[in-house]
């Protein structure tokens, strides 16, 4: 059973999507907010298993209240649903531990199969969103050179860590390390994850 909080400030899309979702027999929505600090409150009450939250929202928008719900709790996925395309704001959401971006526009056939992959452990991203746009921009700000971050992660990948356990050690999602290993070897020029491995250990960083 999918544990579902959702956080919006607009009612009436809420009731939209709890209209579309309540038959479902594998998912359960244990509460709403209309708000960040209300989502903050109804996660540590009602421990979902996934989020689906609006970035903009009063008191406390959404890429803040990922923050915090990934570094309590790191086992919950977070899914964006929002207005905003930019790359930027999609960049931040990532960054703060979100498994999926989907938009408001989408068709609730849309959002129903990003919380099931979201819920598989997988991302999700909405089909409007044009990926390589966000690859190219996060090449281009970084142009060979990694933040101190990356240097944290490429450290600790050197000591063998997972990246479960990277993400507990930085208080990050597991995500936001898988997709910084992504990064790491597409900026050293690197063929693959074991070549990261490998990096690490002859280069041994360190702090």
């Amino acid at each position: 059973m999918i544990r579902l909080a959702i956080a919006e400030d607009h009612q009436s899309l809420i009731d939209g999507v709890r209209l579309l979702l309540e038959y479902e027999e594998n998912i359960s929505i244990v509460g709403t907010a209309n708000n960040g600090e209300e989502l903050l409150a109804l996660v540590r009450l009602k421990r979902p298993g996934i989020v689906v939250t609006d970035i903009r929202m009063p008191k406390m928008d959404g890429i803040t209240a990922t923050k915090y719900i990934k570094k309590e709790f790191p086992e919950i996925k977070v899914l964006a649903f929002t207005m905003f395309d930019q790359v930027d704001a999609i960049e931040q959401m990532i960054a703060a531990g979100a498994s999926g971006y989907i938009l408001k526009n989408s068709s609730l056939k849309e959002v129903h199969e990003a919380i099931i992959k979201v819920h598989q452990g997988e991302t999700y991203f909405d089909g409007n969103i044009n990926i390589n746009a966000l690859t190219s921009k996060a090449s281009s700000k970084n142009k060979g050179v990694l933040t101190k971050r990356q240097i944290e992660i490429l450290e600790l990948i050197g000591q063998g860590k997972t990246s479960r356990e990277i993400a507990e050690l930085l208080f990050i999602g597991v995500h936001t390390v898988d997709t910084h290993r992504k990064n790491m070897v597409r900026i050293l020029g690197l063929k693959g994850k074991g070549e990261l491995l490998r990096y690490a250990i002859e280069k041994k960083y360190k702090f």
